[in-house]
């Protein structure tokens, strides 16, 4: 198959599940054009396969605001014609779905282009729930020739929001071969010299991902044991979070090392991943470091009980319960034995439900249905 790919090209779930899966679908015989404002995070290799098209900006002094949303309808019906691509699968309903649907009606009534809109979450439960955008997120969802959600909360939370529920769940995925835990691990020494236990956090540092409780958490365990904390992304938040480290006297035990190309290495280096988020319609860091048999310290929201089984491959508290979560932290960091069991699990049950060979066959089949009908 030709397949057109769009996503956010940030450091987001979205974006690098996105690149992922186009990856994955070039491994297995299929092209994939990526179309977005810019490379995305994870995709870092081109060739004959994986081809990369570039929303192109006009500056006009009529737009206050550059029309994105026009400029990239306007490059996947052009991508569509002359790299004659079999559908179109965005991630993210706003705006990418509605830049689909007016590129296949564009192409009409000469040229069929079914779109595929991949739901990740604040899509829907932050920006399609807004009042103002309601109407036309649902337009986007009742529009796409399919629509599929990365967790069976996602689901049910867009069938509440929308009244939509055409819906097939498939869920995030990760690669086995890629994310599993090397015992010779350089990095593990630069970040912690004195082999002080490791905590990490992965995210774009937005306010929903509560960093700032990472450093709460890490204040807590200090008293217990010796840790440091690893901080991985970049974003709003990341200033307040080294405020907060200062004021509480721990930035010393804090590394903030901002965006990474490979999330695998700081996961092989840790002994503990933090996820205190007040949403998360999935868990992607989550299950990439179970995976790498790193225990998982969450709150228990949205879709993380789906990935995260409470004290078999982590532990879940409620949100912005920073002692429980410090408690927990510091049990997996004292217990060598309880955490590498735990840890055992965590890979066997990343492997064993989210392995690519189990999901990529299920979006392959999906694109056959949508394409057959």
């Amino acid at each position: 198959m030709n397949i057109g790919i769009t996503v956010y090209p940030t450091y987001g779930g979205s974006g690098i599940v996105g690149s992922e899966l186009g990856k994955e679908l070039a491994a297995r015989g299929h092209t994939v054009h990526f179309i977005s404002s810019a490379l995305p995070t994870r995709l870092t290799e081109l060739n004959e396969r994986v081809r990369f098209h570039e929303v192109e900006m006009m500056s006009y002094p009529l737009f206050e605001h550059q029309p994105y949303t026009l400029a990239l309808a306007t490059k996947m019906a052009t991508v569509a014609e002359n790299e004659n691509l079999d559908l179109l699968h965005v991630h993210y309903a706003i705006p990418h779905s509605i830049s689909a649907i007016l590129a296949r009606e564009s192409l009409k009534p000469h040229r069929r282009l079914p779109v595929i809109t991949t739901l990740h979450g604040t899509d829907i439960t932050l920006v399609g729930a807004d009042r103002s955008y309601l109407p036309i997120t649902r337009y986007a969802l009742e529009q796409s020739d399919g629509v599929t959600a990365i967790s069976n909360y996602l689901k049910q939370a867009t069938i509440e929001t929308f009244q939509f529920d055409r819906i097939q769940v498939i869920p995030n995925f990760v690669c086995p071969s890629e994310y599993k835990r090397r015992m010779d691990c350089d990095l593990r020494k630069t970040l912690s010299p004195a082999d002080a236990p490791i905590m990490v956090h992965v995210s774009n540092f937005r306010p929903v991902k509560r960093p700032v409780d990472c450093v709460e958490i890490l204040a807590r365990v200090l008293k217990k044991t010796d840790a440091r904390l690893v901080m991985v992304g970049d974003g709003s938040e990341r200033t307040n979070a080294i405020h907060r480290a200062r004021s509480l006297g721990v930035y010393d035990k804090c590394v903030f090392v901002g965006k990474q190309p490979r999330i695998v290495d700081y996961l092989c280096a840790a002994d503990v991943l933090l996820l205190p988020s007040e949403q998360e319609s999935f868990g992607l860091a989550a299950l990439e470091a179970m995976a790498c048999e790193v225990p998982v310290v969450a709150s228990r929201v949205g879709g993380v009980p789906e990935v995260v089984d409470d004290g078999e491959t982590g532990f879940l508290s409620a949100v912005g319960d920073v002692d429980k979560m410090a408690d927990d932290a510091s049990r997996l960091l004292t217990d060598e034995k309880l955490r590498r069991e735990m840890g055992k699990r965590a890979r066997a049950s990343a492997v064993s439900r989210y392995n690519t060979d189990l999901i990529i066959p299920q979006y392959i089949e999906f694109y056959e249905q949508v394409l057959a009908r």
